[in-house]
């Protein structure tokens, strides 16, 4: 069989398209449109407190640790605010980056702005990559944020936790973005109007990274750095961890979010953190609720849902020992259980296999996920 191409240009991606399976129609749980109304309902007080907390918090923490900079006794503040700062902000782009954290579309926007730089997005840029992702959910070839791929690359994944991976493919793309706009592979899905503002945004990112080099510099310290850039390293672990659950070991090239999604049940620092992402079959199945409404969500259509995994720990259990299989036999996934109340999954387009990009039985490989 042949082995995934996950590039955007390649052969898979063709094949997407030309079976139909990029931009299909996906299996949306029935919900009464009077509920469904209901839960879009959109308010600025929800994100407004949340972001209070959030930046109240990680101003606090700053403040302490440059005030007792250089003592390790800086450490532990320093500490919380690079989750903050590397990890709650990746959850704060994706929501204000949907438009559904806040009623008031500037607060969406510049809380999204501040998000894209601290978690280093092009703003531009990954506004598109995103509405691809939601499009064509870990579609090989066609999705551009596929967490891990087939077989996984597991060194990159560990080191990925300290966003060493991420960073380092960051700042020559930021360079390129800001002399040239986007690369060959974003312009598969960032529209031509959109060229300009891609370039102007990596601009600005990368003034205040070497305005920031300058100063740390000019006071022989790596202190401004600890404020701006370094929390992308030290503080990445949170948002790669609960990152990875979400479609981790899970089905790809298929088109119901219940085979290629994962919910998880998290602690309630976790949750604030990650902005209730955790519910994330309910957020891909209907991407238009806003974060706060996702556990009622959850409530409404738990009926025709696989079980979720009862908590981090419970989540990755399941999945590490997927990816080892995975190291083996690339085809090897984790197919989710149905409670009795659920519509069954469309057979008929329940795997397709990479390579041909046809409907396939499900292999023999598949287990049921406990």
């Amino acid at each position: 069989m042949a082995k995934r191409d996950y590039s955007l240009q390649g052969p898979d991606a063709r094949r997407a398209v030309e079976t139909g399976l990029a931009a299909a129609e996906w299996y949306h749980t029935e919900v009464p449109r009077k509920v469904m109304k209901d839960l879009m309902q959109r308010s600025d007080a929800p994100a407004i407190r949340d972001t209070v907390i959030l930046y109240g918090c990680m101003i606090l923490f700053a403040g302490l640790g440059i005030a007792l900079w250089p003592s390790l006794w800086s450490a532990p503040f320093w500490l919380a605010y690079g989750v903050l700062y590397g990890s709650a902000s990746d959850s704060r782009w994706h929501e204000c980056g949907h438009g559904t954290a806040f009623k008031t579309k500037w607060m969406n926007d510049v809380v999204y702005q501040i998000a894209s730089f601290m978690i280093m997005r092009n703003a531009a840029t990954w506004r598109w990559s995103h509405a691809r992702h939601h499009t064509d959910t870990y579609i090989v070839g066609r999705d551009p944020e596929i967490a891990v791929m087939r077989p996984p690359e597991l060194a990159k994944v560990i080191l990925n936790f300290f966003g060493i991976i991420d960073v380092i493919r960051f700042f020559p793309n930021l360079v390129y973005n800001a002399a040239f706009g986007p690369t060959a592979d974003e312009r598969t899905f960032v529209p031509q109007s959109e060229w300009g503002r891609v370039r102007r945004v990596a601009l600005v990112h990368l003034s205040v990274y070497v305005a920031t080099v300058a100063l740390a510099v000019w006071m022989q310290s790596v202190l401004p750095l600890m404020v701006i850039g370094l929390p992308r390293l030290y503080g990445a672990w949170h948002h790669v961890m609960t990152g990875l659950l979400q479609h981790g070991g899970l089905a790809d090239n298929v088109i119901d979010h219940r085979l290629n999604s994962r919910t998880v049940l998290m602690n309630p620092i976790s949750r604030f953190i990650y902005w209730n992402m955790n519910y994330h079959v309910e957020h891909h199945m209907f991407p238009m609720v806003p974060y706060h409404a996702l556990p009622r969500l959850h409530d409404t259509i738990r009926h025709d849902l696989p079980a979720p995994n009862r908590s981090i720990a419970e989540g990755f259990r399941e999945m590490w020992p997927a990816f080892r299989r995975q190291l083996a036999y690339e085809d090897f996934f984790l197919k989710r259980s149905l409670p009795p109340t659920a519509k069954p999954y469309r057979e008929d387009l329940h795997q397709i296999s990479p390579g041909t990009l046809t409907p396939a039985a499900p292999p023999a490989t598949a287990i049921p996920a406990e």
